[in-house]
């Protein structure tokens, strides 16, 4: 890291939340998007509010990061995300028809080759199972990381249009389109009272003031991860309130920054 930016790290790491001094913020947008709520069901619900665990996975796609392999860049105190949707939140039920990929269903092909691999049986029968997908969802992300190198890259890769892996809206089919808005110093904003606030807010249900105008709802979905023996285990969640109509919605003594004109919280 250079000087500045372990000045800056040192400043934002010491406060008792995370306000990042820059950062970078792009929007994503698809015409699908599925992010599984981890609650068992028979219809595969979707969260509302992209969790903070798929956007990471996201930049991490576009930096090439393999799998489990980004969780600290993204942990507590290393990095900063805001998440304002920019689009009505809308869903629908779509039926989708799958294929067991347990061992026994699977089938090999060129088995007696030097390369073979298994896909699911398509002689088998089908599957149906219930989605519920979000229709072209779209929200606009602010994001900061304490590593200086991994900023840097990620400012490169986005600016350059460019992604090492497919950037996708939760399930790999639906392919999600990124439009980079470049980088912006974070403003801190140490207004009280009742502040409208453009992002999801994340950890303050409680200090949302209803209004009969302005529709809210509340999730909690996975915020961070790491690394086990077996793959990975979520080791934080974050309760978002938000509007589904993609507007502000109203919090008392928010700890709020300014980026771009926009009134976000950090997480």
């Amino acid at each position: 890291m250079s000087q500045q930016s372990l000045s800056e790290w040192d400043k934002a790491r010491n406060s008792e939340s995370v306000e990042p001094p820059r950062c970078l913020s792009l929007t994503i947008r698809g015409p699908w998007g599925h992010f599984r709520r981890i609650e068992g069901n028979i219809v595969k619900q979707t969260y509302r509010i992209i969790p903070r665990t798929t956007v990471a996975g996201l930049l991490a796609a576009v930096l090439g990061i393999e799998r489990d392999g980004y969780y600290g860049l993204f942990a507590p105190g290393e990095s900063a995300i805001a998440i304002e949707p920019v689009e009505p939140l809308r869903t629908m039920n779509m039926p989708v028809n799958t294929l067991s990929t347990a061992a026994e269903s699977m089938k090999s092909l060129n088995s007696r080759g030097k390369i073979s691999i298994k896909l699911p049986d398509p002689t088998k029968p089908r599957q149906q199972h219930n989605y519920e997908v979000l229709v072209d969802p779209a929200y606009r992300l602010y994001v900061w990381v304490s590593d200086s190198d991994q900023f840097d890259a990620l400012h490169q890769m986005l600016s350059q249009g460019k992604s090492q892996y497919v950037p996708s809206l939760g399930l790999s089919e639906y392919l999600a389109d990124i439009r980079y808005h470049g980088q912006f110093e974070v403003e801190n904003d140490p207004t009280t009272g009742v502040v409208a606030v453009d992002s999801a807010v994340p950890n303050a249900v409680d200090r949302v003031i209803p209004d009969t105008e302005t529709r809210c709802q509340i999730e909690e979905s996975p915020a961070f991860m790491q690394a086990d023996g077996s793959g990975r285990t979520t080791t934080g969640f974050t309760s978002y309130a938000y509007n589904p109509d993609a507007g502000p919605i109203h919090v008392r003594d928010p700890d709020t920054n300014i980026v771009d004109g926009h009134t976000v919280m950090f997480v």
